[in-house]
């Protein structure tokens, strides 16, 4: 009989999470591979970004489902991929399909409880082409000074939140957040930072489409994510050009459900560099080199408003920036953006796990059918 889903598969901090990961893993019969990590974790535990792939023999389609793009978001993308590597055989039956699961894109962020990677990068805007020099963000350029502010529970904090509910009324929330959060390659400690060059997480993935993922001629990436839209939805997210081969192909699977950034229908705002690119780049050197064969979608469960949310990047960003992480006001701002971008209640947490068996579902059978 094949395992039931564990209980609870959310783990409290990455070190068990990999631990569990690994073990469920090598049981499973995965091929196990790892791209260690120079850095140790909050614990002085190894970090790495682990790969599993559970083959059938005739399997010619993969589905990739990814966790902790954005570290911090790994208490519920590990778990997710925990589940949907114990019940694969309920969701998954007897498909053609390989399943490939990349574990902790960024564990330093998990292990630490920060979005950004170690050099405050945001993955998510890391897969520009930074030979073609660096995108311009002026909006931000002026709110960074806001976002940063000297103090944190002080007179500067206070004033920086006065002005940027001024500006947000003036000029409307959302034209305030896509200003914020649509990427910024200029400010080292500021939020939404794309970096200067590859990511450890952005060389990784290059490296694992040439292995891991040779072969396959039809791939499906699944992201999985947490913090923007109503509490315990999962919204479909297309992570590609509007009106590509992609986005036709992610509708014939998944019908009108997956939403766009670009043409405003999702919650999310439109963002450059995001890791798609960075997987579509990295399977166009392999020899197979799919265009129309790849699709991406990012499955965003909702958590807190997003001002809570934006609040708590800030205070994360702030405390690394300016502050005492170990301190009790860090202990505080941690916790804070843990409860921001996870939900510890039952409730969500079911609802997490089974919307992300009914996407994976689809997702297969889509690749099956071809």
């Amino acid at each position: 009989m094949p395992a039931d889903p564990p209980s609870n598969p959310f783990p409290p901090d990455y070190a068990l999470a990999r631990g569990r990961f690994l073990k469920e893993a090598e049981a499973a019969g995965a091929d196990l591979s790892a791209y260690l990590h120079p850095l140790r974790g909050a614990r002085g535990e190894e970090l790495a970004i682990d790969v599993a792939v559970l083959r059938p023999s005739a399997a010619r389609a993969a589905l990739i489902v990814a966790s902790a793009t954005h570290g911090v978001e790994g208490f519920a993308g590990s778990g997710i991929q925990l589940d949907l590597l114990l019940g694969r055989r309920r969701w998954l039956g007897e498909l053609p399909v390989a399943l490939v699961l990349v574990h902790a894109h960024n564990p330093h962020g998990f292990s630490f409880v920060r979005r950004t990677d170690e050099d405050n990068v945001d993955l998510n805007r890391n897969g520009i082409e930074f030979g073609a020099g660096l995108p311009e963000n002026p909006e931000y350029d002026e709110l960074h000074p806001l976002l940063l502010p000297d103090d944190w529970e002080g007179p500067a904090h206070a004033a920086a939140r006065a002005r940027l509910a001024q500006l947000a009324a003036e000029r409307g929330q959302r034209r305030l957040t896509a200003a914020i959060a649509g990427g910024q390659w200029r400010h080292r400690d500021g939020l939404f930072y794309g970096g200067a060059g590859p990511s450890f997480a952005r060389r990784s993935i290059a490296k694992l489409c040439r292995h891991e993922l040779a072969g396959f001629e039809r791939l499906a990436l699944l992201d999985l994510h947490t913090g923007l839209g109503p509490r315990g939805q999962g919204e479909l997210i297309h992570a590609g050009p509007a009106g590509s081969p992609q986005q036709r192909r992610l509708a014939a699977w998944l019908g009108a459900e997956p939403t766009s950034s670009d043409d405003g229908s999702s919650v999310s705002t439109p963002v450059r560099g995001t890791l798609d690119q960075v997987y579509r780049r990295g399977l166009l050197e392999r020899p197979e080199r799919p265009t129309d064969g790849f699709a991406a979608v990012v499955l965003e469960f909702g958590t807190e408003p997003l001002a809570e949310v934006l609040e708590a990047l800030i205070g994360d960003n702030w405390l690394h920036a300016r502050g005492e992480p170990h301190s009790e006001l860090g202990q505080r701002l941690k916790a804070r953006l843990k409860a921001a971008l996870f939900g510890s209640d039952a409730a969500w947490q079911g609802a997490v796990l089974e919307r992300s068996r009914q996407v994976a579902a689809r997702l297969a059978a889509g690749l099956a059918a071809g």
